[in-house]
């Protein structure tokens, strides 16, 4: 069996220890190497020629964010992000997702009695087999490039209301699809995969650079064309009632649904009930099966799905699940999925 080699670059002999003891557990992956540095790093990218590498953000002499775009522009590969939960490195961490990053994980302080080592290393070695598979030349920091094709001043159905899922590779997915609608655009509910904290950063980011206004869902939140609403990180969110009365956002604690939390197959499913044939569903990349069953069901309601096709995608399995399960009316690149879903909107 081929191993996937890997190399963990981090300044924290702490984190290069922890990292490599937990991963070199899977028969399915060696860490081949470690660096303390982007400088001591390339050249053992060189020597070892890995398939995945973890990268600190916060390092000496060069810092994550720069070795990376330098990565990306002269040897893309796949590569994890180590970061810190907190309002500064989730801000650094979607940068760095912008720039081509796979994925992140959030790295241990110290070895405290919180710190679970077993889910930690499971989830490492998760993430790891995620990247070094994923399609990373699929769409790497485009966006700005794309031509708005829909005029602004079209006319949309007031009664219409547009769902995003996605996963790996979905911060910069979402962001193309975004960049390519108008202000007055009927209203978008998204559900990315993200931690607490970060899903505000995300929101912010988007919100600077968008047409649209982009917030992270409240609890109560009336619904309004011109916005796009952003699942909180560790919660739940749905669409509550249809838009000729009034819907608004239900955001709520529970454990985790389809191994999420939030769950694209909540947020689905709430939109197949309250809006039914007036949703038009959109499932972008990422791993796993969540919201294939939710998106079913908006297919049932009447809706109309979009799937973004493989070609385009970091991760196609979210997509490929929904395609699997019937849920999916069309199949499209990510460049051109915006510009559908508006079209399915007009009056």
């Amino acid at each position: 069996m081929k191993k996937i080699k890997v190399i963990v670059i981090d300044d924290s002999k702490f984190i290069r220890t922890v990292f490599s003891g937990l991963l070199n557990q899977h028969p399915d992956i060696e860490v081949v190497d470690t660096a303390e540095d982007p400088f001591d790093a390339r050249d053992k990218i060189k020597l070892h020629n890995p398939d995945v590498i973890t990268l600190d953000i916060e390092m000496p002499k060069m810092d994550g964010i720069s070795f990376l775009d330098k990565v990306m522009k002269l040897r893309p590969m796949p590569v994890i992000m180590a970061s810190t939960l907190t309002e500064k490195g989730a801000d650094i961490t979607l940068r760095a997702l912008e720039i081509g990053a796979v994925d992140y994980i959030t790295k241990p302080s110290d070895l405290s009695a919180n710190l679970n080592l077993d889910n930690l290393g499971i989830l490492l070695a998760e993430k790891i087999r995620i990247a070094a598979n994923a399609n990373i030349l699929s769409n790497p920091n485009r966006y700005n490039s794309i031509k708005r094709i829909i005029e602004k001043d079209q006319n949309f159905d007031s009664l219409k209301l547009i769902a995003i899922g996605a996963s790996t590779g979905g911060v910069e997915a979402i962001r193309t699809v975004l960049s390519n609608l108008p202000a007055n655009c009927p209203p978008i509910v998204i559900t990315q995969h993200m931690p607490e904290r970060f899903t505000e950063s995300f929101a912010k980011r988007l919100d600077s650079s968008m047409q649209m206004s982009v917030c992270e869902g409240k609890d109560g939140m009336p619904i309004k064309p011109g916005h796009v609403y952003i699942a909180p990180g560790d919660k739940q969110m749905q669409v509550i009632g249809d838009m000729s009365k009034g819907a608004h956002l239900k955001i709520f604690n529970s454990e985790p649904v389809s191994g999420h939390k939030p769950s694209v197959d909540v947020l689905f499913e709430s939109v197949a009930y309250n809006i039914g044939h007036n949703a038009i569903g959109i499932m972008l990349t990422g791993m796993g099966r969540d919201g294939a069953a939710g998106m079913v069901k908006m297919k049932k309601a009447g809706g109309f799905n979009i799937g973004q096709n493989k070609d385009s995608c970091v991760v196609y399995g979210m997509p490929r699940a929904a395609l699997e399960e019937g849920a999916i009316d069309i199949e499209q690149h990510l460049d051109n999925i915006g510009d559908t879903a508006l079209k399915k909107c007009l009056r």
